[in-house]
């Protein structure tokens, strides 16, 4: 069974920072690549950046620069560091993960940048 727990989420103000973390089921975590999406209210769900498990990463470009994914194996968890905060980065984060049979998704947390 494939389990995604994140957390990390909060109020933030603008240009500020937060690190959000997704643990994975061990099996999962080492075989196929971690992403992290968002939505945010009244859009679509967008993705935002992935991490291989060679840990080759890619970023939507409004993020890059700003955003940082990682992995850490020795604790099966993924990790999404976000420094400068705009408003626009509003939204509720999911973990993912795209196996042959299905995608997964955890249950989301939610960030907010305001002041």
């Amino acid at each position: 069974q494939v389990q995604l727990v994140e957390s990390g989420g909060g109020l933030v103000q603008p240009g500020g920072s937060l690190r959000l973390s997704c643990a994975a089921s061990g099996s999962i975590f080492n075989t196929y690549t971690m992403a992290w999406y968002r939505q945010a209210p009244g859009k679509q769900r967008e993705y935002v950046a992935e991490i291989t498990v060679g840990g080759v990463t890619n970023y939507v470009d409004s993020v890059k620069g700003r955003f940082t994914i990682s992995r850490d194996s020795a604790k099966n968890t993924v990790y999404l560091q976000m420094n400068s905060l705009r408003p626009e980065d509003t939204a509720v984060y999911y973990c993912s993960v795209l196996t042959p049979s299905s995608r997964f998704w955890g249950q989301g947390t939610q960030v907010t940048v305001s002041s």
